[in-house]
């Protein structure tokens, strides 16, 4: 993101502490010509920038403070705030005192580490206006232990975003030698939870890890004493998977933190976070420079950023993702048909065929199930993406399509985009051969640092997504399946990133093309899909990971992934109604992984738990087989009782609707019990409660304006009386519930 200024003018003034203050005019873009006397003038932020010789650099907004150290730690604060109980400045930064200062802000290279020290008496701060809106540009020189190396770190604060402090070092070779520079980190942080409650445990906090990092790894999670991630972002890790989302956050119940980088491109980082020896959690922004520069040459990181809120998850990832949208990053409103109730066939697994499709008609019919999902192994080969001859030989396939459409039934087709087969390896009992693709083009494969098949998950060599060829082909599947054969919409799965590409033939300017690029092809699936269909749903599914930044903004309905359940389901459906926004279309997964068992190495998927998906905003989804195929799918098979039980449940889906409803951050994760979830549709107030067995007690009712309200558990279709919410929007209510309580909540005369 370039965040340099087209035109300045500025003047300078001495004030009393010694900090130079430069008041400048500063615009991202130039408008169109106007008379001059016409040009729109920004307002003055209102952010105040206080200092005293030798520092700290202070920077106060209408509800946080920045406080930054000669060493270039910053430490983040929220302000005391009356309305919302909050009577002290509070924070989890304890900044690193005697031997342990000095490594804030640090270059890696020549197997040593150089820090760079501030000098804080020659801090410039300049007035800007941009994308974000009027704030405080605030550049400050440093120097390295020797001359040779020189930096500037230049901090933004804007009015709009006043929890925010976003930052850029630039490093120059002030030497006569070559410096070479591998690894930049910044935004380096030392949480405490002692900070906020002096009997926790430094380390005794939540949270959340953004990486795309292992299969059913909990993104949300409590911290315990041994706790370490690598946090890897941008391109492939071990096992296939990568991408992520560039951010890491940490909370108590009265404040969080969170860092990470507000780059729109998928940019290799890691944000490693770890508990430490001394029980504190340490957390960085590291960036792979891999440069050497020649004496007076410079190398700036990408723009990281630190956060401060009060509540959990869905707060930073509500300001990254609005921080990323003012730059460009757009998110794109979903179809209607992306909140109808949808089914799958991978309940009948690999080998399913049209007839098993077809023969599910009566009774996504009689449920009133819009969707018909064809999944995994449809195909022959990954790359050409033709059907099977076994299973769905010549044109069976799309007079499958044709026949759901008779009923009124949409459908969709499964299969993951750039993934070839170049006959290496298998996956499951699938050994791959050579795609035709690949035959005709092998020019068009990534290749790894060694020249050989760089792989992506499930072990496939991998399509270059940066050769104009290559996005051209994907345009052309998307053609085939959604205009020659009739598909409504795609569920690409397995989605995750691409490795960085060193293939000669493709020119690149950097290895890190490939994946910067992964964001056209998807692009073009989605445009190429909705242009032809403008109904059509393309769903994405990171299976059992956070989503990458790449992808997320071309679809219509994001997904919980690959559950491992009912509370995966619930805080993914949270996670991205904080990133697409609380209308968000976002599929619950089959209900069937809302309840797993482990079995060796491998789940027993035996849920049935709708509420999780219902009550917190998602769309519902299933993969049951019928009739009855046998005891190889009794777990998935829809017997009499369960019929019933699905019945209910997705008549009660399509009666509430409350995946289009507004979803409320009210609660927060870890530490309301019983864990909670709010939405508001149609002028009434829905809630979610959930615990792990039985639950008797009071539950709050928040967000209400004072005034009495009617109670009924919509679930049960149980009155359950009254309540009078006080003047903070607060009512109580007497509960005893096992594992969950849904409630509709209406306002009396």
């Amino acid at each position: 993101m370039n965040s340099n200024c087209r035109s300045r003018k500025s003047f300078e003034a001495v004030v009393a502490f010694g900090l130079i203050l430069t008041l400048a005019a500063c615009s991202k873009s130039k408008p169109a010509q106007q008379p001059a006397e016409s040009q729109p003038q920004p307002l003055a932020s209102t952010i105040k920038v206080d200092g005293k010789s030798g520092g700290p650099l202070v920077l106060t907004t209408s509800t946080a403070e920045f406080q930054v150290t000669a060493d270039g730690y910053t430490q983040a604060s929220l302000l005391p705030d009356p309305q919302k109980n909050r009577t002290t400045k509070l924070s989890l930064d304890e900044p690193p005192t005697g031997t342990a200062r000095g490594e804030a802000l640090r270059i890696d290279g020549d197997g040593k580490h150089t820090s760079c020290t501030l000098n804080l008496d020659q801090a410039q701060v300049h007035e800007a206006a941009g994308k974000m809106g009027v704030g405080k540009r605030i550049e400050i020189p440093g120097s390295g232990a020797n001359s040779a190396l020189q930096c500037t770190v230049a901090f933004e604060v804007y009015d709009n975003f006043p929890s925010v402090m976003l930052n850029t070092v630039t490093y120059k070779n002030a030497g006569t030698s070559d410096l070479k520079i591998e690894n930049s980190a910044n935004q380096r942080h030392k949480f405490n939870a002692r900070l906020t409650d002096a009997k926790a445990h430094p380390w005794e906090m939540w949270s959340f890890q953004g990486s795309s990092y292992d299969w059913g790894k909990d993104d949300v999670l409590k911290l315990t004493p041994k706790f370490s991630q690598p946090n890897v972002m941008g391109t492939v890790v071990k096992g296939g998977y990568g991408g992520g989302i560039p951010l890491v956050a940490f909370w108590t119940g009265q404040v969080g933190e969170a860092i990470g980088h507000v780059e729109t491109i998928p940019i290799s980082a890691a944000i490693p976070a770890r508990v430490e020896s001394d029980g504190n959690v340490s957390a960085e922004v590291d960036y792979p420079a891999g440069v050497t520069l020649k004496p007076g040459d410079t190398y700036s990181t990408p723009r990281s950023f630190v956060s401060v809120f009060s509540g959990d998850y869905y707060e930073p990832l509500r300001l990254w993702s609005s921080v990323l949208q003012k730059e460009g990053w757009e998110l794109t409103k979903p179809s209607s048909e992306a909140y109808n109730v949808a089914w799958c066939g991978w309940g009948y697994q690999e080998n399913v065929t049209p007839a098993q499709m077809l023969g599910t008609i009566p009774k996504l019919k009689e449920m009133k199930i819009k969707w018909a999902t064809l999944d995994d192994r449809w195909f022959d080969v990954y790359g050409d993406w033709n059907p099977r001859p076994d299973t769905f030989p010549g044109d069976t396939i799309k007079k499958m399509a044709d026949e759901f459409h008779k009923e009124g039934i949409y459908t969709q087709l499964w299969w993951l985009p750039l993934a070839a087969e170049d006959g290496e390896g298998k996956y499951e009992s699938h050994k791959y051969s050579i795609a035709k693709v690949v035959k005709e083009h092998p020019e068009w494969l990534i290749l790894d640092k060694n020249g050989k098949h760089a792989r992506m998950t499930r072990g496939l060599a991998v399509l270059c997504p940066a050769v104009p060829e290559v996005q051209a082909y994907y345009k052309q599947l998307t053609e085939k399946f959604i205009r020659d054969w009739g598909f409504d919409g795609s569920k690409l799965d397995n989605i995750y990133s691409v490795p960085a590409c060193y293939n000669p033939a493709h020119h690149h300017k950097s290895p890190q093309d490939s994946v910067n690029a992964m964001a056209d092809v998807y692009k073009i699936i989605f445009q190429t899909t909705r242009a032809i269909k403008p109904q059509s749903v393309t769903q994405s599914c990171p299976c059992g990971t956070p989503p990458s930044l790449a992808w997320l903004p071309y679809m219509d309905q994001a997904v919980t992934a690959d559950p491992v359940g009912g509370i995966q389901v619930r805080r993914r459906i949270k996670m991205y109604k904080a990133l697409l926004g609380p209308e968000a279309a976002v599929y619950g997964d089959h209900v069937e992984l809302s309840t797993m068992t482990r079995i060796g190495d491998d789940w027993r998927e035996h849920g049935e738990d709708f509420a999780s998906t219902i009550g917190v905003g998602g769309v519902v989804g299933t993969k049951f087989v019928w009739p009855d195929p046998g005891p190889k799918f009794r777990d998935v098979n829809l017997t009499a009782d369960k019929d019933a039980l699905w019945k209910k449940w997705i008549d009660l889906y399509n009666d509430k609707m409350l995946s289009k409803g507004e979803f409320l951050d009210l609660y927060v994760t870890g530490y309301d019990t019983p864990e909670g979830y709010a939405i508001s549709k149609d002028n009434k107030m829905y809630y979610a409660f959930f615990s792990p067995g039985d639950w008797k007690g009071e539950v709050e009712l928040r967000g209400l304006k004072p005034g009495k309200y009617s109670v009924g558990d919509y679930s049960q279709g149980k009155d359950l009386g009254s309540v009078q919410a006080d003047a903070s929007g607060v009512a109580k209510l007497p509960a005893d519930f096992k594992e969950h309580l849904l409630l509709e909540v209406n306002a009396q005369p």
